[in-house]
């Protein structure tokens, strides 16, 4: 007879295997996309901007019904495993759109499949390392290296075929994860968020609200990256191969910053760690701007972990620091609705147009400004949380 241990290890091993596929699908078609419709499809910067805008925006709408729907069912595995199979056969059927209507209809019954996938799963694996005093972070770190280890396998595959592999290889993934999810443990009690509750509540907070324009200015840019990102490196030189490696590298060093977040948090404090990582993205995209040469593009991927992977875990921690505990569920649900919904929307919506009527560089030079905007409404924060300080002292 298996021990509750080794049935432990056994499902979290699963949870691994989940994490790293789904986020496998997402790094083979995502930074690829923008070059597959440019190069092969034969679209403009701005209808490029409009298609990959679509799934931000449905996220804001859509992913919240995704969550009624699992609460009114409690049936979040087979929810999980039908979006998971949809999302799958839409990527498959994406590959031989070729008008830009049909291309624009696809994409979004993709995102409106697409964005169920993570709430559920996150939510799935939340109720589980609950239940058992798991650690959440572990098993989300192997979606970090799925996408990462993707974008490289996908790059070396479409310069060795065509770029259309990156459906199909996005597809096999989810299909491969459609079959672990089957395996996950039946976790019904879902997280439920009401959005209404609490909102009126966090608006009279004008911290809160003035986190809400910086995480727009900051994560807006980080998400838009992953979709421009691509398209820069073959502007400059790079291959599409080239592509994958730049995002093994950038990926991959967000990693081992996640894990050392926390102690750096604690020994730095939250505002310091946030404003060292907005700074680095700044300095990071406003480079991007003056095309410099490969290598060193390459050489400042590393830069992504240390402004991701450490603002992340600040932002989200500075988020519940400041709710109220009756409104933290809310707040950590407008926080993320408007970093990657609404700015990821605003800068990959208005980033195409900057490409078709400048160049991919302008683009960065776009988020470097924003990135800045959002750096000086940090400082404006850490301003006031001192003269607090001083108040209370």
């Amino acid at each position: 007879m298996m021990s509750t241990t080794s049935m432990k290890d056994k499902t979290t091993r699963y949870f691994y295997s989940f994490y790293f596929l789904t986020f496998f699908s997402f790094g083979a078609l995502f930074p690829l996309l923008t070059v597959y419709l440019k190069e092969d499809v034969g679209l403009s910067g701005s209808q490029i901007g409009m298609i990959m805008s679509i799934s931000p925006v449905v996220m804001i709408f859509v992913q919240p019904l995704w969550g009624v729907f699992s609460d009114y069912t409690q049936k979040p595995k087979q929810i999980l495993r039908w979006t998971l199979f949809l999302t799958a056969v839409t990527g498959i059927a994406f590959s031989f759109m070729e008008s830009y209507g049909a291309l624009l209809a696809v994409a979004f019954l993709l995102a409106v499949t697409q964005s169920a996938l993570v709430p559920i799963s996150d939510s799935i694996t939340l109720n589980y390392v609950q239940r058992t005093k798991g650690n959440y972070g572990s098993i989300r770190l192997w979606g970090a290296i799925g996408f990462a280890v993707a974008v490289l396998v996908a790059g070396w595959l479409s310069d060795f075929f065509s770029l259309k592999v990156i459906f199909f290889t996005f597809a096999i993934a989810l299909l491969l994860g459609t079959v672990v999810s089957i395996f996950l443990p039946k976790e019904s009690q879902t997280i439920s968020v009401n959005v209404r509750d609490g909102i009126g509540t966090l608006m009279k907070l004008p911290k809160f609200v003035m986190f809400l324009v910086t995480t727009f200015l900051i994560f807006g840019p980080v998400f838009a990256n992953n979709f421009y990102f691509g398209l820069f490196i073959t502007d400059i030189g790079g291959t599409v191969t080239g592509v994958g490696i730049a995002f093994l590298l950038a990926a991959g060093s967000e990693a081992p910053f996640m894990r050392v977040a926390g102690k750096w948090i604690a020994r730095f404090g939250l505002h310091a760690i946030m404003i060292s990582a907005a700074s680095i993205a700044m300095i990071r995209w406003v480079l991007y701007f003056f095309e410099p040469p490969l290598y060193v593009v390459y050489a400042t991927t590393i830069a992504q972990g240390f402004s991701v992977g450490l603002f992340i875990p600040a932002a989200l921690q500075f988020v519940r620091d400041i709710a109220p505990n009756s409104a933290r569920a809310t707040a950590v649900s407008l926080y993320t609705a408007v970093g990657n919904g609404l700015g990821s929307w605003f800068c990959t919506f208005f980033g195409g147009f900057i490409a078709e009527y400048y160049s991919v560089a302008h683009v960065y030079l776009f988020f470097g400004v924003l990135t800045m905007c959002g750096l000086v409404f940090i400082m404006m924060i850490n301003q006031a949380d001192k003269k607090q300080l001083a108040k209370a002292s």
